[in-house]
């Protein structure tokens, strides 16, 4: 059996006891032969095999399958709550769609996507965990031209499907986009920490990748139509989002943010599906922005 289908079922037990809770090494069986079916592989395994297939998943997943003696079935020991454990498996069901569409093509329409330059994430990683300066060459969008970088990696921060870097160059710090990134080198030479660096504390309250513009973050209430208000419940805006409001003629929600260039953009994006409560000066700037609009037609 190829390291393909090994992969694949493995994925497959994972998404068996996410959905059921539960199962019989039987009901594992079945779902694996139905599987079979649907993707033309043979997915079929013996208890020899399955019992392997656990140990690996943990290995390799860090997802840990155990036996309930009493009951006779089978459970993932604990549950996903961590933001990594849920992208680990919201990328294992994406995985296995992918592998659908390989036999049902028209029935599965992804975005036209360039490379986000994900293949740098595991060198950056081991660089960061490492204290390992590392080179690149640089290609940011204002430039006609890439030009090579020196950097000591900090950390890795994801938004709207991008990838960008955090790291010290020439003393300060600096965000880069691992798309414009090409001929990563991770070097031998050491670097230390910056005093006081807290990623996660310095963009507490941001929205985006762009640095806190102001020295404490403000409190931002927005109005949205109800339809629009669906989709803010089911994906918050940030993680500050509380709901003040919540009926059939808005959903108001309050958020502590700084009011960087990328919040700006995402109020922007909902049109007149939003209308923003306070801060004035929030409201004042979309106006301006909005009259400029009108200007242009």
């Amino acid at each position: 059996m190829s390291q393909r289908q090994t992969t694949l079922r493995h994925n497959l037990i994972i998404n068996k006891l996410r959905r059921q809770k539960r199962a019989t090494f039987a009901e594992i069986c079945d779902y694996l032969e139905r599987e079979s079916d649907i993707r033309g592989e043979d997915l079929t395994i013996s208890k020899r095999t399955f019992t392997r297939d656990i140990a690996e998943i943990g290995e390799t997943y860090g997802i840990y399958i155990r036996y309930d003696f009493s009951a006779r079935n089978y459970f993932i020991e604990e549950e996903f709550d961590t933001e990594i454990d849920n992208r680990r498996l919201e990328a294992l069901d994406i995985f296995n769609a992918l592998k659908v569409k390989e036999r049902q093509a028209k029935h599965i329409f992804l975005d036209t996507r360039q490379a986000s330059g994900t293949e740098h994430l595991y060198g950056l990683l081991h660089a960061i965990n490492n204290h390992f300066q590392v080179t690149f060459n640089y290609h940011p969008y204002y430039y006609e031209a890439a030009a090579e970088r020196l950097a000591n990696p900090l950390a890795i921060r994801e938004f709207k499907y991008r990838w960008y870097l955090f790291a010290e160059n020439k003393e300060q710090i600096k965000c880069y986009g691992l798309d414009r990134m090409t001929n990563l080198q991770i070097l031998n030479s050491h670097f230390e920490m910056p005093a006081g660096f807290d990623l996660v504390e310095q963009f507490k309250y941001s929205f985006g990748i762009i640095s806190p513009n102001a020295d404490q973050p403000c409190e931002v209430i927005l109005s949205f139509d109800p339809f629009q208000g669906n989709y803010i419940k089911s994906l918050p805006l940030h993680q500050t989002q509380q709901i003040l409001v919540n009926n059939d003629e808005e959903l108001r929600i309050s958020l502590t943010v700084y009011l960087t260039h990328d919040f700006l953009m995402e109020l922007l994006s909902y049109g007149d599906t939003v209308k923003v409560i306070q801060p004035q000066g929030l409201i004042d700037e979309l106006k301006a922005i909005y009259q400029n609009v009108l200007e242009k037609y």
